[in-house]
């Protein structure tokens, strides 16, 4: 096994947290999602940080919480959909992990999140917002060392892929 840690980025609804779950269970590695550590720390819900003190508030905690799960080894690590867009997290990512990208379609991601209240970014018309950040985080995956689609995987058909990316 190369990787320290294997890192799951992507777009909110394209699998990370389930995907991730998995995973460490496979690895007998311990599973941390970003966005639950950062929860947990803060004693707040992200979407209370957002509406107290903003996204840039938001964002400087979610690069301290990443820096800090990726310290350590043998994790599997969900991020929160957003962590990609600093530079410093993109670093820190590819220098402590094996950084795997999960996409899926607009019309599948809006069907994953259309009933979930818990996500500030996507509050008013869900299919509108979805599409404009789609837009804006385009190429914002690009870096990770692996890119699966999920649209029409399983989540065991996604494991079973990074596994043989890991292994190798």
């Amino acid at each position: 096994m190369t990787a320290r840690n294997i890192v799951l980025v992507g777009f909110m609804g394209t699998g990370k947290s389930t995907v991730g779950s998995l995973l460490a269970e496979r690895l007998n590695w311990e599973f941390r999602d970003s966005d639950a550590v950062l929860e947990e720390e803060q004693q707040s819900r992200i979407a209370d940080l957002f509406q107290q003190h903003g996204e840039a508030y938001f964002r400087t905690l979610e690069s301290k919480t990443l820096a800090h799960i990726l310290e350590g080894e043998r994790q599997v690590v969900a991020t929160g959909g957003g962590a990609v867009l600093a530079e410093s997290n993109r670093t820190c990512m590819l220098q402590n992990g094996l950084v795997v990208a999960l996409t899926a379609s607009a019309e599948t991601i809006i069907a994953r999140v259309s009933s979930d209240t818990n996500r500030p970014l996507l509050q008013g018309n869900v299919e509108e917002r979805v599409n404009t950040l789609l837009e804006q985080r385009k190429s914002s995956y690009d870096f990770a060392h692996t890119v699966i689609d999920t649209t029409e995987l399983s989540t065991n058909e996604i494991v079973e892929f990074i596994l043989a990316q890991v292994v190798k």
